[in-house]
This record gives C-alpha cells, structure tokens and sequence, in this order.
C-alpha cells in the first residue's frame, strides 16, 4: 500500500466510527472472527482499544492485521483503522488512488 493510498483511506476512516472494542480480554478468536466478517462487509473498520486492555494498540493492530489478513491503516492513540479490499473487483466499495 502506497502513502497516498493509506492517506487516502485516513481520509475517508475520520469520520467513521468505532465498530469494535478491545477490553481486558485482548484479542481472542471471537474477535478475530468478529474482525474478519466486518472487513469482509465494510472494507475499512475502526477499533477502539479499551483502558483497561493491558496490551499496546500498535501490537494488537498487527497481530489483527496478521490473522485477518489485512492492512493497517493507522493507530492513532487507542483507535485502530484496518483495510482489507474485496476479492472481487467489482465488488469493492472503495476504490484506491493508483499513486
């Protein structure tokens, strides 16, 4: 993913809101599950990691990222942006700059 793709994509998740929480239970394979139909539906997704979740968001961004097979957008802070187009060409709903 080029920087202007993830700039991009910064862009349009400002004014998304969080669809998942991470709390003290960290990342489990419900959640990974739960992550993975969402990006299936949406694409793009924002998680808020909770205060008293114990681990750090950019290591839960990864560890996501690597399960679901996605990439991370950005972590800013306690908010996480995950992206994962579509297989399908025609059925992608966002659709990146090329450079």
């Amino acid at each position: 993913m080029t920087s202007k793709q993830r700039a991009y994509l910064k862009s349009i998740s400002s004014t998304y809101d969080p669809v998942f929480q991470i709390g003290k239970s960290s990342i489990t394979p419900e959640i990974c599950d739960a992550v993975s139909e969402a990006l299936a539906a949406r694409e793009l997704i924002k998680l808020n990691v909770l205060k008293n979740c114990a681990d750090d968001p950019k290591d839960i961004a990864s560890v996501l990222a690597e399960r679901t097979r996605s990439n991370v957008v950005h972590v800013i802070g306690r908010k996480i942006v995950l992206y994962r187009p579509n297989p399908k060409k025609e059925n992608r709903k966002i659709i990146l700059p090329k450079d």
